[in-house]
């Protein structure tokens, strides 16, 4: 009878175990399309969504970065200027005769749009670098010996 008790209790907690293991939080690592409106377009009917009615489309800047728990590490995609909507992932690309002509005639200027912040391209290897320092610190850093010197009474 003991055995069988036993047995139960040890599938319960390992059931319990199973599903506390895959609720905990992940950590993303990877490579991330980031998406980002640089320039709001008039809303013309030259600027609508094809496949949605009344949805007008902006400039974007789309660029691909790996990322490690949503620092931004490095570029592994040059940022390149598309169509989107706001508060979407929907992007429409652009041929560079288009992109000329959106440019040219919004008064835009095309280096300024596809230049990423500082954070984007040089954050995450100042931290990564600050990470690895500290850690080299920790195992090779200087050990102060303390003289202690023992008070008689």
């Amino acid at each position: 009878m003991t055995y069988i008790k036993k047995l139960f209790l040890t599938t319960i907690i390992t059931f319990c175990s199973y599903n506390l293991t895959l609720a905990k939080a992940r950590i993303p690592i990877g490579k991330i399309d980031k998406l980002e409106i640089v320039s709001d377009l008039p809303n013309t009917d030259e600027y609508l969504s094809k496949e949605e009615s009344n949805t007008h489309l902006d400039l974007a800047r789309l660029h691909q970065q790996y990322s490690i728990a949503w620092i931004p590490v490095w570029i592994t995609q040059e940022p390149k200027l598309v169509l989107a909507k706001a508060d979407s992932d929907r992007y429409y690309e652009l041929s560079n005769k288009e992109l000329e002509k959106i440019i040219s005639t919004n008064k835009l200027d095309k280096d300024q749009l596809l230049k990423l912040g500082f954070y984007t391209q040089y954050g995450g290897k100042i931290i990564l670098f600050l990470l690895v320092c500290l850690i080299l610190y920790g195992l090779f850093g200087k050990d102060k010996k303390k003289d202690v010197k023992p008070i008689n009474l």
